[in-house]
Protein backbone atom coordinates (compact mmCIF):
# COMPACT_ATOMS: atom_id res chain seq x y z
CA UNK A 1 0.00 0.00 0.00
CA UNK A 2 1.69 3.51 -1.16
CA UNK A 3 1.95 6.57 1.33
CA UNK A 4 -1.25 8.25 -1.12
CA UNK A 5 -2.95 4.98 -0.67
CA UNK A 6 -2.65 5.03 2.93
CA UNK A 7 -3.68 8.53 3.74
CA UNK A 8 -6.81 8.10 1.87
CA UNK A 9 -7.73 4.84 4.31
CA UNK A 10 -7.16 6.71 7.05
CA UNK A 11 -9.16 9.52 6.30
CA UNK A 12 -12.22 7.19 5.46
CA UNK A 13 -11.62 5.57 8.70
CA UNK A 14 -11.52 8.52 10.60
CA UNK A 15 -14.83 9.59 8.57
CA UNK A 16 -16.62 6.17 9.54
CA UNK A 17 -15.70 6.66 13.63
CA UNK A 18 -17.10 9.98 13.51
CA UNK A 19 -15.75 12.58 16.24
CA UNK A 20 -14.93 10.07 18.48
CA UNK A 21 -11.80 9.29 19.73
CA UNK A 22 -10.22 5.76 18.58
CA UNK A 23 -10.73 3.32 20.62
CA UNK A 24 -7.30 1.33 21.05
CA UNK A 25 -7.13 -2.62 20.07
CA UNK A 26 -5.46 -4.85 23.39
CA UNK A 27 -4.39 -8.51 23.67
CA UNK A 28 -7.97 -9.01 24.36
CA UNK A 29 -9.49 -7.04 21.51
CA UNK A 30 -7.41 -8.70 19.27
CA UNK A 31 -8.09 -12.49 20.48
CA UNK A 32 -11.27 -11.58 20.40
CA UNK A 33 -11.29 -11.33 16.38
CA UNK A 34 -10.77 -14.58 16.10
CA UNK A 35 -14.00 -15.63 17.53
CA UNK A 36 -16.37 -14.65 14.60
CA UNK A 37 -13.82 -14.32 11.71
CA UNK A 38 -16.45 -13.81 8.67
CA UNK A 39 -18.18 -11.01 10.33
CA UNK A 40 -17.86 -7.81 7.87
CA UNK A 41 -19.43 -5.80 10.26
CA UNK A 42 -16.77 -6.27 12.76
CA UNK A 43 -14.08 -5.91 10.93
CA UNK A 44 -14.70 -2.49 9.41
CA UNK A 45 -16.16 -1.19 12.51
CA UNK A 46 -12.24 -2.74 14.76
CA UNK A 47 -10.80 -1.16 11.88
CA UNK A 48 -12.10 2.10 12.49
CA UNK A 49 -11.56 2.01 16.12
CA UNK A 50 -15.42 2.19 17.27
CA UNK A 51 -16.37 1.63 20.48
CA UNK A 52 -18.63 -1.13 20.31
CA UNK A 53 -19.54 -1.34 23.82
CA UNK A 54 -20.62 2.83 23.71
CA UNK A 55 -22.46 2.22 20.05
CA UNK A 56 -24.30 -0.67 21.54
CA UNK A 57 -25.25 1.57 23.98
CA UNK A 58 -26.61 4.29 22.02
CA UNK A 59 -28.46 1.89 19.82
CA UNK A 60 -30.29 0.20 22.77
CA UNK A 61 -29.28 -2.87 23.16
CA UNK A 62 -26.23 -2.87 25.92
CA UNK A 63 -24.98 -5.93 26.77
CA UNK A 64 -22.33 -7.40 29.46
CA UNK A 65 -19.42 -7.55 28.47
CA UNK A 66 -15.61 -8.03 30.11
CA UNK A 67 -14.55 -8.79 33.74
CA UNK A 68 -16.26 -8.67 36.69
CA UNK A 69 -14.63 -6.19 39.63
CA UNK A 70 -14.42 -9.43 42.28
CA UNK A 71 -12.21 -11.50 39.00
CA UNK A 72 -9.85 -8.24 38.51
CA UNK A 73 -9.53 -8.17 41.92
CA UNK A 74 -8.95 -11.58 42.68
CA UNK A 75 -6.13 -11.37 39.25
CA UNK A 76 -4.58 -8.70 40.78
CA UNK A 77 -4.41 -10.38 44.30
CA UNK A 78 -2.90 -13.08 42.51
CA UNK A 79 -0.46 -11.33 40.24
CA UNK A 80 1.18 -9.35 42.88
CA UNK A 81 1.81 -12.72 44.62
CA UNK A 82 3.97 -14.43 42.55
CA UNK A 83 5.64 -11.27 41.74
CA UNK A 84 6.32 -10.26 44.85
CA UNK A 85 10.54 -10.40 45.93
CA UNK A 86 11.48 -10.17 42.64
CA UNK A 87 9.35 -13.28 41.10
CA UNK A 88 10.42 -15.78 44.33
CA UNK A 89 7.38 -17.62 44.22
CA UNK A 90 6.55 -17.62 40.52
CA UNK A 91 10.44 -18.90 39.85
CA UNK A 92 9.34 -21.45 41.88
CA UNK A 93 6.47 -22.51 40.02
CA UNK A 94 8.47 -22.26 36.70
CA UNK A 95 11.26 -24.47 37.95
CA UNK A 96 13.43 -21.66 37.05
CA UNK A 97 17.10 -21.69 36.89
CA UNK A 98 18.76 -20.33 40.46
CA UNK A 99 20.95 -18.06 37.74
CA UNK A 100 17.92 -16.83 35.79
CA UNK A 101 18.21 -12.63 36.54
CA UNK A 102 15.36 -10.32 37.14
CA UNK A 103 14.31 -7.24 35.14
CA UNK A 104 11.54 -4.86 35.98
CA UNK A 105 10.51 -2.69 33.13
CA UNK A 106 8.06 -0.95 35.16
CA UNK A 107 9.12 2.67 33.02
CA UNK A 108 6.58 5.66 33.05
CA UNK A 109 5.76 6.15 29.72
CA UNK A 110 4.75 3.90 26.98
CA UNK A 111 7.58 4.46 24.51
CA UNK A 112 10.15 4.33 27.45
CA UNK A 113 8.93 0.15 28.72
CA UNK A 114 8.86 -0.23 24.62
CA UNK A 115 12.35 0.73 24.50
CA UNK A 116 14.24 -0.84 27.22
CA UNK A 117 11.90 -3.83 25.94
CA UNK A 118 13.61 -3.77 22.74
CA UNK A 119 17.29 -3.48 24.34
CA UNK A 120 16.35 -5.82 26.74
CA UNK A 121 15.36 -8.63 24.51
CA UNK A 122 18.38 -7.13 21.86
CA UNK A 123 20.83 -8.14 24.33
CA UNK A 124 19.50 -11.95 25.01
CA UNK A 125 20.86 -12.15 28.34
CA UNK A 126 18.95 -14.72 30.95
CA UNK A 127 16.24 -13.32 32.89
CA UNK A 128 12.76 -12.87 33.65
CA UNK A 129 11.28 -9.97 31.99
CA UNK A 130 8.71 -8.34 34.46
CA UNK A 131 6.27 -5.67 32.55
CA UNK A 132 7.49 -6.00 29.07
CA UNK A 133 5.83 -3.55 26.17
CA UNK A 134 5.23 -5.25 22.56
CA UNK A 135 3.80 -3.65 19.43
CA UNK A 136 1.98 -5.49 16.85
CA UNK A 137 0.59 -3.84 13.63
CA UNK A 138 -3.45 -4.12 13.58
CA UNK A 139 -4.97 -2.72 10.68
CA UNK A 140 -2.45 0.10 10.17
CA UNK A 141 -2.64 1.08 13.95
CA UNK A 142 0.05 0.36 16.46
CA UNK A 143 -0.54 -1.88 19.26
CA UNK A 144 0.67 -1.58 22.46
CA UNK A 145 0.67 -4.94 24.28
CA UNK A 146 1.57 -6.03 27.98
CA UNK A 147 2.06 -9.51 28.44
CA UNK A 148 2.72 -10.39 31.93
CA UNK A 149 5.98 -11.68 31.89
CA UNK A 150 8.95 -12.77 29.17
CA UNK A 151 11.07 -15.61 30.32
CA UNK A 152 14.29 -16.99 28.61
CA UNK A 153 14.32 -20.33 28.95
CA UNK A 154 15.52 -23.89 27.51
CA UNK A 155 18.61 -22.74 26.21
CA UNK A 156 18.15 -19.24 24.91
CA UNK A 157 14.44 -19.09 23.91
CA UNK A 158 12.12 -17.11 25.13
CA UNK A 159 8.74 -18.16 26.58
CA UNK A 160 5.48 -15.95 27.12
CA UNK A 161 4.25 -16.39 30.53
CA UNK A 162 0.48 -15.63 31.07
CA UNK A 163 -0.81 -15.42 34.95
CA UNK A 164 -4.53 -15.95 35.00
CA UNK A 165 -6.64 -16.42 38.64
CA UNK A 166 -9.13 -18.88 37.37
CA UNK A 167 -8.56 -22.44 39.17
CA UNK A 168 -6.81 -25.84 37.44
CA UNK A 169 -8.84 -28.47 39.53
CA UNK A 170 -7.54 -31.95 39.65
CA UNK A 171 -5.72 -31.13 36.22
CA UNK A 172 -8.75 -29.53 34.77
CA UNK A 173 -9.95 -26.42 34.12
CA UNK A 174 -12.96 -24.06 32.29
CA UNK A 175 -12.11 -25.03 28.65
CA UNK A 176 -13.47 -21.87 27.33
CA UNK A 177 -11.32 -20.03 29.64
CA UNK A 178 -7.69 -21.93 28.31
CA UNK A 179 -8.85 -21.21 25.29
CA UNK A 180 -8.98 -17.29 25.45
CA UNK A 181 -5.70 -17.32 27.22
CA UNK A 182 -4.12 -19.58 24.59
CA UNK A 183 -5.35 -16.79 22.13
CA UNK A 184 -4.61 -14.07 24.00
CA UNK A 185 -0.90 -15.76 24.90
CA UNK A 186 -0.67 -16.37 20.76
CA UNK A 187 -0.71 -12.42 20.37
CA UNK A 188 2.11 -11.93 22.16
CA UNK A 189 3.75 -14.69 20.83
CA UNK A 190 3.36 -12.97 17.25
CA UNK A 191 4.33 -9.73 18.45
CA UNK A 192 7.44 -11.24 20.16
CA UNK A 193 8.07 -13.18 17.21
CA UNK A 194 7.85 -9.56 15.14
CA UNK A 195 10.12 -7.62 17.21
CA UNK A 196 12.76 -10.31 17.08
CA UNK A 197 12.51 -10.43 13.13
CA UNK A 198 12.59 -5.91 13.18
CA UNK A 199 15.73 -6.67 15.75
CA UNK A 200 17.75 -9.36 12.83
CA UNK A 201 16.87 -12.33 15.22
CA UNK A 202 16.06 -15.72 14.32
CA UNK A 203 11.28 -15.01 15.46
CA UNK A 204 11.98 -19.18 15.27
CA UNK A 205 13.63 -18.04 19.31
CA UNK A 206 10.28 -17.00 20.93
CA UNK A 207 8.48 -20.72 21.70
CA UNK A 208 5.06 -21.28 20.36
CA UNK A 209 4.95 -23.00 23.83
CA UNK A 210 3.34 -20.21 26.62
CA UNK A 211 3.36 -21.16 30.31
CA UNK A 212 -0.12 -20.62 31.94
CA UNK A 213 0.27 -20.01 35.78
CA UNK A 214 -3.02 -20.59 37.74
CA UNK A 215 -4.23 -21.38 40.94
CA UNK A 216 -4.35 -24.99 41.99
CA UNK A 217 -7.42 -26.66 43.14
CA UNK A 218 -9.19 -24.15 45.80
CA UNK A 219 -6.11 -22.22 46.63
CA UNK A 220 -3.88 -19.48 45.77
CA UNK A 221 -1.24 -22.00 45.55
CA UNK A 222 0.06 -21.79 42.22
CA UNK A 223 0.62 -24.17 39.41
CA UNK A 224 1.61 -23.94 35.85
CA UNK A 225 0.70 -25.43 32.62
CA UNK A 226 2.40 -25.50 28.91
CA UNK A 227 0.22 -24.89 26.05
CA UNK A 228 0.90 -25.32 22.76
CA UNK A 229 -0.67 -22.40 20.83
CA UNK A 230 0.21 -22.79 17.11
CA UNK A 231 -3.08 -23.27 16.24
CA UNK A 232 -4.49 -19.79 17.44
CA UNK A 233 -1.28 -18.35 15.79
CA UNK A 234 -2.35 -19.58 12.20
CA UNK A 235 -5.72 -17.83 13.20
CA UNK A 236 -4.65 -14.99 14.30
CA UNK A 237 -2.49 -14.13 11.18
CA UNK A 238 -5.19 -14.90 8.68
CA UNK A 239 -7.70 -12.74 10.84
CA UNK A 240 -5.38 -9.85 11.12
CA UNK A 241 -4.58 -10.40 7.66
CA UNK A 242 -8.11 -9.39 6.62
CA UNK A 243 -8.30 -6.96 8.70
CA UNK A 244 -5.39 -5.08 6.69
CA UNK A 245 -7.02 -5.75 4.12
CA UNK A 246 -10.78 -4.47 5.08
CA UNK A 247 -10.51 -1.78 2.68
CA UNK A 248 -12.63 -3.20 -0.08
CA UNK A 249 -15.03 -3.81 2.55
CA UNK A 250 -15.29 0.04 3.49
CA UNK A 251 -14.72 0.98 -0.36
CA UNK A 252 -18.16 -1.02 -0.99
CA UNK A 253 -19.72 1.10 1.76
CA UNK A 254 -22.17 4.76 0.53
CA UNK A 255 -19.98 7.34 0.27
CA UNK A 256 -20.48 9.95 3.68
CA UNK A 257 -21.76 6.75 6.08
CA UNK A 258 -20.44 7.49 9.57
CA UNK A 259 -20.88 5.89 12.88
CA UNK A 260 -20.61 8.75 14.81
CA UNK A 261 -21.68 8.23 18.34
CA UNK A 262 -23.52 11.90 18.44
CA UNK A 263 -25.97 10.35 15.78
CA UNK A 264 -29.55 9.66 16.70
CA UNK A 265 -30.07 5.56 17.15
CA UNK A 266 -32.11 5.47 14.40
CA UNK A 267 -29.41 6.66 12.40
CA UNK A 268 -26.87 4.48 13.98
CA UNK A 269 -29.06 1.68 13.06
CA UNK A 270 -29.35 2.95 9.74
CA UNK A 271 -25.79 2.90 9.54
CA UNK A 272 -25.11 -0.45 11.03
CA UNK A 273 -28.35 -2.18 7.83
CA UNK A 274 -25.17 -1.49 5.33
CA UNK A 275 -22.38 -3.32 6.74
CA UNK A 276 -23.35 -7.31 7.01
CA UNK A 277 -22.93 -8.96 10.38
CA UNK A 278 -22.55 -12.54 10.54
CA UNK A 279 -23.78 -13.68 14.13
CA UNK A 280 -23.40 -16.88 15.96
CA UNK A 281 -24.37 -17.31 19.30
CA UNK A 282 -20.69 -17.32 20.43
CA UNK A 283 -20.54 -13.94 19.52
CA UNK A 284 -22.18 -12.97 23.32
CA UNK A 285 -19.13 -13.85 25.05
CA UNK A 286 -16.68 -12.02 22.19
CA UNK A 287 -18.36 -8.71 21.24
CA UNK A 288 -19.66 -6.31 22.59
CA UNK A 289 -22.45 -5.54 19.86
CA UNK A 290 -23.40 -8.96 19.71
CA UNK A 291 -27.01 -8.30 21.60
CA UNK A 292 -27.92 -6.01 19.02
CA UNK A 293 -26.92 -8.36 16.43
CA UNK A 294 -28.77 -11.40 17.98
CA UNK A 295 -31.84 -8.61 17.76
CA UNK A 296 -31.27 -8.31 14.13
CA UNK A 297 -30.97 -11.90 13.20
CA UNK A 298 -34.27 -12.90 15.31
CA UNK A 299 -36.02 -15.69 13.03
CA UNK A 300 -33.00 -16.19 10.81
CA UNK A 301 -31.60 -19.69 10.95
CA UNK A 302 -28.09 -17.60 12.10
CA UNK A 303 -29.29 -17.02 15.50
CA UNK A 304 -29.53 -20.66 15.95
CA UNK A 305 -25.47 -21.36 15.65
CA UNK A 306 -22.75 -21.95 13.13
CA UNK A 307 -23.97 -25.90 13.16
CA UNK A 308 -27.28 -25.00 12.12
CA UNK A 309 -26.70 -22.24 9.59
CA UNK A 310 -24.03 -24.26 8.13
CA UNK A 311 -25.88 -27.15 7.44
CA UNK A 312 -28.95 -25.32 5.84
CA UNK A 313 -26.85 -22.96 3.51
CA UNK A 314 -29.24 -20.77 1.34
CA UNK A 315 -31.94 -21.42 3.65
CA UNK A 316 -31.69 -17.77 6.10
CA UNK A 317 -35.26 -18.26 7.58
CA UNK A 318 -36.58 -20.24 10.98
CA UNK A 319 -39.92 -19.94 8.53
CA UNK A 320 -38.91 -20.95 5.29
CA UNK A 321 -37.24 -24.02 7.27
CA UNK A 322 -40.97 -24.81 8.65
CA UNK A 323 -42.31 -24.24 5.40
CA UNK A 324 -39.67 -26.62 3.73
CA UNK A 325 -39.83 -29.14 6.00
CA UNK A 326 -43.78 -29.46 6.06
CA UNK A 327 -44.12 -29.52 2.67
CA UNK A 328 -45.69 -26.23 2.07
CA UNK A 329 -42.85 -24.54 -0.04
CA UNK A 330 -41.71 -25.91 -3.32
CA UNK A 331 -37.30 -26.08 -2.66
CA UNK A 332 -34.78 -24.30 -5.55
CA UNK A 333 -32.29 -26.46 -6.85
CA UNK A 334 -29.73 -25.72 -4.07
CA UNK A 335 -32.44 -25.88 -1.41
CA UNK A 336 -33.40 -29.87 -2.20
CA UNK A 337 -30.85 -31.57 -0.44
CA UNK A 338 -31.14 -29.34 2.85
CA UNK A 339 -35.44 -29.74 2.18
CA UNK A 340 -35.09 -33.85 2.28
CA UNK A 341 -33.24 -33.68 5.71
CA UNK A 342 -35.45 -31.38 7.33
CA UNK A 343 -38.48 -33.57 6.14
CA UNK A 344 -36.60 -36.58 7.19
CA UNK A 345 -36.20 -34.93 10.69
CA UNK A 346 -39.56 -34.02 10.68
CA UNK A 347 -40.67 -37.95 10.04
CA UNK A 348 -38.37 -38.99 13.02
CA UNK A 349 -39.49 -36.64 15.23
CA UNK A 350 -43.56 -37.04 14.39
CA UNK A 351 -42.40 -40.94 14.80
CA UNK A 352 -41.04 -40.68 18.22
CA UNK A 353 -43.11 -38.53 19.98
CA UNK A 354 -45.96 -41.32 18.28
CA UNK A 355 -44.41 -44.07 20.80
CA UNK A 356 -44.44 -41.32 24.03
CA UNK A 357 -47.78 -39.89 23.85
CA UNK A 358 -47.47 -37.98 27.17
CA UNK A 359 -44.67 -36.29 25.24
CA UNK A 360 -47.19 -34.59 23.26
CA UNK A 361 -48.24 -32.10 26.00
Amino acid sequence: MDQGTRLDQSTRLDQLRGSGRAKRHNARTIAALTGNPGCNRRAVLDAAGIDKQRLAERVGHPGSFGQSRFALSRGNAFEAMLKADDCALLREVLAADAGLGYQDLGADTLSDRHEQTVKVLADARSALIDHPLLTLDVAGQTVYLEPDLIAYAHHGRLQVVEIKSFAIVDGQADSAKVSAAAVQAAVYVLALRDLMERLGQDPSTVSHEVVLVCPADFSFHPTAVVLDVRKQLSTLRRQLSRLAAVTGLIDALPAGLTFDLALEPEELVAALAHVEARYAPECLSACELSVYCRNEAAGSTAALGRTVREALGGIDSVGEVLDLAEGRREPTEDQAEAAAMLQAALRLRSEALSLVPEARS
